[in-house]
């Protein structure tokens, strides 16, 4: 049966971080074909749910792919933390600021972008261009009820940016706000593209899979009355030892975020799954399995069904030779 949209449904693909050739492959497993440089299915869609950019080794490919999918009408996109990252990381802060770019040019944040403009460094009309149509994503979106937000859904948040950005895209005052800690812009875009994140106890550090050292973990959303860190952890890599079973404070707890169950199917990414993918919860499907780190590039094929099905999922693995290629 045809959604409101006329489509026989929508697919909605995870963080592909510049695996452009294994996007490829999802999508010709999926039955799109590409008909004068665009990938189409004649009954659906695709939702890119972010981060399309950054450590993979074809990533104008990978963006390539998607824009011109997105531009013809075969898809849709949300912003990821990737793409708000480029375009603070390269857009110089305003005079009179205590900074030079909106994203400081730091060792760690010059390592997570760099071999983006390493790939682009030869085509710099090319990237300016990117970064305008990533300035044209939306943060959010709700298609034939469902809804997809890269990483974290805060309803409350989204009903007040609604108020200024009624369709979720934002412009170049809300990047600049949203380095100002504390205003609706900072709070907003890091909700809803990072998600809520939980300090760890002081002294305590993560050393994690891919080579930061972090001082707090993610956490998910669906918790209906959590009690413990374990029960809220959303990442790969494990707390340190005893801090599974550490209480959640007061404080803690009101800072969590809650997506009903009785709300929407939620799509979103961010999370590094590993794994065959499984759905946490029978609303809600996360679709980032770590394709960059020789994971699988995932996809959920959504008819319309209100109560989400785990036999809908479909992957591509990647394979370490073929990422290394």
């Amino acid at each position: 049966m045809a959604l409101a949209s006329g489509l026989e449904g929508y697919d909605l693909i995870g963080d592909v971080h510049g695996c452009g050739q294994t996007l490829i492959r999802l999508l010709e497993t999926l039955g799109y074909r590409e008909d004068a440089g665009v990938y189409r299915h004649p009954a659906r869609k695709v939702i890119f749910l972010g981060d399309l950019i950054d450590r993979g080794p074809s990533i104008r490919l990978a963006l390539s792919v998607a824009r011109r999918m997105v531009e013809a009408g075969a898809a849709h996109v949300v912003m990821g933390n990737h793409e708000a990252n480029a375009l603070a990381y390269c857009s110089r802060a305003p005079a009179g600021s205590d900074r030079e770019w909106l994203r400081e040019h730091t060792p760690r944040n010059n390592r997570i972008i760099g071999r983006t403009l390493e790939q682009f460094r030869d085509y710099p009309r090319e990237w300016e261009s990117t970064l305008d149509w990533f300035l044209r994503m939306p943060l959010f979106l709700e298609l034939d009820g469902m809804r997809v937000v890269h990483a974290c859904w805060d309803e409350a948040l989204i009903e007040t940016l609604r108020d200024d950005y009624p369709d979720g895209v934002i412009d170049r005052d809300f990047m600049i706000d949203s380095t100002r800690h504390g205003s609706l812009a900072h709070r907003a875009l890091d909700r809803l593209t990072r998600g809520t994140q939980m300090a760890l106890p002081e002294g305590v550090e993560i050393r994690s899979g891919d080579g930061y050292t972090r001082r707090s973990f993610r956490t998910h959303f669906w918790a209906r009355a959590p009690r413990t860190y374990g029960d809220v952890v959303f990442q790969p890599d494990n707390l340190p030892l005893g801090l599974e079973s550490r209480a959640l404070s007061d404080a803690e707890r009101e800072r969590l975020v809650h997506y009903p169950e009785s709300s929407p199917p939620l799509f979103v990414g961010h999370y590094w799954c590993k794994g065959v993918p499984a759905l946490p919860r029978a609303n809600i499907a996360c679709l980032d399995y770590s394709a960059v780190k020789y994971g699988r590039l995932v996809a959920y094929r959504w008819d319309g069904e209100s109560v989400l099905d785990g036999n809908r999922f479909v992957w591509v693995s990647v394979e370490r030779q073929g990422l290394e290629a």
